[in-house]
């Protein structure tokens, strides 16, 4: 790759943010204005800043586009209060479709909000010490934190150094509150507001979106190494002692498009917790001031970790933040599954892991949730990167109670659901992505109880796989870490990509470009049943399709795999 100091023409977002610095655009005006149902197209681009995306009901497009949103709330490492879940839940009710999405980055989105209701949304979620701000948008985004209490009491520590980060990182636009809480439109034109820099991002922010987790091994819940920016806590004796630090990671690509692909991210040094927040701003404005803004398909920090080098992306982390990284300390991963049902935190407390399927709290379940939220206000819930919901600090008494309280509403707390099932994901995508080519929060459980029954029939009955959907190539459900994963290409057709590990340290591979889903089991029969045959000894699926076939073309590969 040759780097040349010719600036390139900048994207259409580049030259929207450059006119509307503050992120206000014309969003109050617009809201104030009844005699429309949505956005322009440029304040939708702006929205994105504060929280929303514009989308329709793709199910109702016949009849006309329904112009709806999707609200996010920005909750550092996903924990919330009994209270700001009561309000959540309020405002499903009252504004949303009565549910609630948990996101795959610790966080619940409302789907099906109407514009003339969206202030009253964000107003609330901000009323109750929460935000929407930078939930999405070119900047950093949701951070994100182990929720587990039960394998060591570093995780405060960790948790608390996620939620520093998040405030530290928070983009400095008064618009937000101007819109949002005031109902008030800024003056664009002022020159307070036409010149306004943000101190960290700049005039411009980022050239698209930024990902942060933290890890705690053996434990990688969080998928760190997907995300641009991923710290891997070190903790001796139950004391945090510093991060591995992680750097270009990403999921995102495009099909058809060879030049965009997912990545892991590089672990390039290991630094003390004092340094966490200058490491974390030199990382960031790596991305600013090197990432791509004329091709927003190449604008993710992964691109310029690629192209540039671990020896040059180390040496500008050093300078930027003042410090020399020391070697990586060791460590090791070995799932990124959540716990299930009722387990002991490292407190003596207890908590409860509850399965939601694909993240969508709704009916039973929802309505029981909000009877622990009102019965049991000092219980934290906690929300899970695999879209689960854990109910912490809960004593002797009160996990009896809370059972009781579940199974009444017929929600269990023990065999919540099958072991496939547990170990799956998928995004949202039709009918309210735009995104979406095919189905996927819809489509995945089906699938599952389908290859379910071959499991069966193979005597996998009882076989972990991580299965993951994604409706189109965007990754929003890390699909590239499955080790089976489902990747929309176009109604009722899917990509199959296989081979990801339990531990979230292997991208999987594209094994069949397009399969309709009529012929899922026909497709994925025979590989799962030289799998049951020829496996090593307590070898899983994943593992094996890594051994068979990951370093074989692909035209090989599927003629190996099938082979017998």
């Amino acid at each position: 790759m040759i780097f040349t100091d010719a600036a390139p023409a900048l994207s259409k977002n580049e030259l929207l943010k450059a006119a509307s610095p503050t992120l206000a655009g014309s969003i109050a005006a617009t809201i104030a204005d009844s005699t429309t149902d949505h956005f322009t197209d440029d304040d939708n681009q702006l929205l994105k800043f504060h929280g929303s995306y514009q989308q329709d009901d793709r199910d109702l497009r016949k009849a006309g586009k329904k112009y709806i949103m999707m609200v996010r709330g920005r909750i550092p490492g996903g924990i919330m209060t009994s209270r700001q879940w009561g309000v959540f839940d309020d405002l499903a009710t009252q504004y949303g479709n009565q549910t609630l999405r948990i996101t795959t980055r610790q966080s619940i989105q409302f789907h099906g909000v109407v514009k003339s209701n969206l202030q009253p949304v964000v107003k609330a979620i901000n009323d109750s010490l929460l935000s929407t701000l930078a939930a999405c948008g070119d900047v950093n985004r949701n951070v994100m934190a182990p929720p587990t209490p039960a394998y060591t009491k570093a995780r405060d520590a960790v948790y608390a150094d996620a939620h520093k980060l998040a405030l530290a990182l928070a983009p400095q636009t008064k618009a937000y509150h101007s819109i949002w809480i005031d109902g008030v439109q800024l003056d664009n034109a002022a020159p307070e507001n036409q010149d306004f820099v943000d101190p960290l991002y700049g005039k411009t922010y980022l050239p698209r979106k930024f990902k942060i987790g933290f890890a705690i091994p053996p434990v990688n819940d969080m998928d760190v190494f997907t995300n641009c920016l991923g710290f891997i806590a070190i903790v001796e004796n139950d004391q945090l002692v510093g991060y591995n630090l992680a750097v270009g990671g990403g999921m995102g690509r495009s099909h058809g498009n060879e030049q965009t692909f997912p990545r892991l991210a590089d672990v390039i040094g290991f630094f003390t917790p004092d340094k966490l927040v200058d490491v974390a701003k030199a990382v960031l404005t790596v991305h600013r001031d090197f990432g791509d803004r004329a091709d927003r398909k190449h604008a993710r920090l992964k691109y310029v970790v690629q192209e540039r080098g671990g020896d040059w992306t180390r040496a500008e982390i050093e300078k930027r933040a003042g410090l020399t990284l020391a070697p990586a300390k060791p460590y090791k991963f070995t799932t990124t599954q959540d716990l299930i049902g009722w387990h002991k935190a490292v407190d003596g407390t207890w908590f409860l892991g509850l399965f939601v399927s694909m993240g969508r709290v709704k009916a039973a379940q929802r309505a029981a949730l909000r009877q622990v939220a009102e019965k049991f206000p000092q219980i934290e819930f906690r929300l899970t990167a695999n879209q689960n919901v854990i109910l912490a600090n809960a004593s002797e008494a009160e996990k009896a109670a809370i059972t009781a309280l579940l199974n009444a509403a017929a929600v269990k707390t023990e065999n919540q659901t099958t072991i496939l099932h547990a170990a799956s994901m998928a995004c949202p995508s039709l009918p309210t992505c735009g995104l979406g080519l095919a189905e996927s929060e819809r489509y995945l459980p089906g699938l599952i109880d389908r290859l379910e029954k071959i499991c069966a029939d193979l005597g996998l009955g009882n076989e972990e796989i991580v299965m993951r959907s994604t409706g189109c190539p965007n990754g929003c459900a890390r699909p590239y870490m499955a080790e089976i994963a489902f990747i929309g290409k176009a109604p009722g057709r899917y990509q199959v990509w296989l081979g990801g590990d339990a531990s979230g340290t292997r991208l999987n591979r594209l094994w069949k470009d397009v399969v309709k889903d009529p012929d899922m089991e026909s497709e994925l029969r025979p590989v799962l049943a030289r799998f049951a045959t020829e496996r090593n000894a307590g070898e899983r699926f994943g593992d094996w399709c890594d051994r068979v076939f990951l370093n074989a073309p692909p035209a090989a590969a599927d003629q190996e795999i099938k082979k017998g």
